[in-house]
């Protein structure tokens, strides 16, 4: 007795996900391969999946223990839409900085998602915004008011837009890189120079694909190009005050360019900051860096300054906002440490 359970057809069904499989991956069995690339996925999950017909390889329905090989189509589909496609507004407090009849300008706290994703359908900027205005205008990704977005452990100023053509002049400068954004970091390491600037091509991870990477070398020309200016604030020992300049707004894009000169972000666990990289082995250092985390569980990273021309005056606004609590607790305790390492 057949026991495979009857799915709509191909074509009935929504796609979720589509990876193509690099050129140089060896074999490697399908639910293995899907956990580096699906955030928040398990093995369970994926297995559940492919039981159910839900995981396609060229078109073709396959069983978890499929091999991947190079250039396979691999697609996620399912029965119902992604759950991104159905927006709930919801009714979360939101820290407006500026709002006019175009735009507004909001500060996003740490651990707030931007938009709804893999295992974040709620709770995100995007439900909180349709909650409280309507008809906001889509972005090319179908995201109401978004212009553009910041990390969920990133705190700081978002600027969204309110109408379609306040949509598209706020895109368009982004995309032609006339607007500004100001960063603060504190960053693992003694940064040598006082000024600097990082390019290099940015794109997935071909190993790790929760992660991004700097492509150099032969694979100088993968990915898309990215530009972040970075200025010393002030030198704290083991670690280093920044304010970072971005030209371009790669996904990651300080993350990657400061781990890729040595300087891994304080407490990036995805890029490995959440280990002392810095420092001496003693266990009172150690100690002090395990508060140092606790008191900054995240990364060290906020959007301080956001600065524009407004789309239907033309005047250029900027704003900025405080350091956060949880950020600035951490600058005080290096602060301390650095001033008593001296003496």
């Amino acid at each position: 007795m057949d026991t495979t359970p009857e799915l709509p057809p191909n074509d009935e069904l929504y796609e979720h996900y589509k990876f193509v499989v690099e050129k140089g991956q060896q074999p490697l069995r399908i639910d293995k391969y899907l956990m580096n690339f699906v955030e928040n996925a398990t093995r369970n999950k994926i297995q559940a999946a492919a039981k159910d017909g839900s995981i396609f390889v060229n078109d073709t329905p396959v069983k978890s223990n499929y091999k991947v090989k190079p250039y396979d189509v691999i697609r996620v589909k399912f029965e119902h839409p992604p759950h991104e496609h159905l927006l709930v507004g919801e009714d979360l407090p939101l820290d407006i900085v500026y709002e006019d009849d175009d735009l507004l300008v909001v500060n996003k706290p740490s651990g707030m998602v931007v938009h709804p994703g893999h295992g974040n359908y709620s709770g995100t900027l995007i439900n909180a915004l349709i909650f409280h205005f309507e008809n906001l205008p889509k972005n090319s990704s179908d995201r109401p008011g978004l212009v553009h977005r910041i990390d969920k452990d990133t705190s700081g100023l978002l600027v969204v837009a309110k109408t379609e053509n306040a949509m598209n002049h706020l895109s368009n400068q982004f995309a032609e890189k006339t607007s500004e954004r100001e960063y603060v970091a504190i960053v693992w390491g003694n940064v040598k120079e006082d000024e600097g600037t990082i390019e290099g091509n940015i794109g997935r991870h071909p190993k790790n694909r929760l992660q991004n990477t700097v492509f150099e070398g032969d694979e100088a020309d993968k990915g898309k190009p990215a530009v972040t200016h970075y200025k010393v604030i002030e030198r704290l020992g083991y670690v280093t005050l920044l304010s970072c300049k971005l030209e371009t707004g790669r996904t990651h894009q300080i993350r990657v360019h400061m781990k890729h000169i040595g300087h891994t972000l304080f407490n990036d666990e995805r890029y490995g900051g959440h280990l002392i990289l810095k420092g001496t082995t003693f266990t009172k250092y150690k100690q002090f860096v395990d508060n140092a985390f606790k008191v900054l569980p995240r990364q060290a990273l906020h959007a301080k300054t956001l600065g524009f021309e407004h789309p239907t005056t033309g005047e250029f606004m900027r704003f900025s906002t405080e350091i956060p609590e949880d950020m600035q607790q951490c600058i005080e305790k290096w602060k301390h440490y650095a001033k008593h390492a001296k003496d």
